[in-house]
């Protein structure tokens, strides 16, 4: 695995951005080579902005850690241990919602001033007192209702979960 300041260029091959769907062609029109700026995970989902100290967090779902990127430190591991968290949103006060494979549940991660940091309470982990499956994008609506989809891939297997039955039925 590369260091955790580590940036790679892209094999030659990809560094130019090949249009596939012609609707895509304007917003790539000019965009420049892509550049790797992180590798050395399973597979990254759950980008999110830190807007405080300009860094991306985002998770390694297999690999059960949160991984961050800032411009001047490079890649590093944000949080290990964390339950397979997938999807993530940043709520208006600054809280992170975090989609948990593992803990069945939505998660929000409060701060008080130190993003290296957080206070973890949960939000929801059932649904007419049955468990929900796994948790895997989240988004808050302008009213402050929280929407998120549980589909069943963190308890099919150990994988990127833990492998149990499904009590909603699905």
């Amino acid at each position: 695995m590369p260091s955790s300041s580590s940036r790679g260029a892209l094999p030659e091959a990809v560094t130019a951005i090949q249009v596939l769907d012609p609707r895509f062609a304007a917003a790539a029109e000019g965009a420049g080579p892509l550049e790797c700026l992180c590798s050395g995970a399973a597979w990254s989902e759950g980008p999110v902005w830190m807007h405080e100290d300009g860094s991306v967090l985002w998770s390694d779902i297999p690999n059960n850690r949160m991984l961050r990127w800032h411009p001047e430190q490079g890649q590093s591991v944000w949080r290990d241990k964390v339950e397979f968290t997938n999807g993530h949103f940043r709520e208006r006060d600054g809280s992170l919602l975090h989609c948990s494979h593992g803990r069945r549940a939505i998660i929000r991660t409060r701060f008080d001033g130190d993003l290296s940091k957080g206070v973890d309470e949960l939000l929801v982990d059932r649904y007419q007192g049955r468990r929900l499956n796994s948790p895997n994008d989240v988004i808050v609506k302008s009213d402050g209702s929280i929407w998120f989809t549980d589909p069943p891939y963190g308890i099919v297997s150990d994988h990127e979960g833990h492998r149990a039955p499904s009590e909603l039925g699905l």
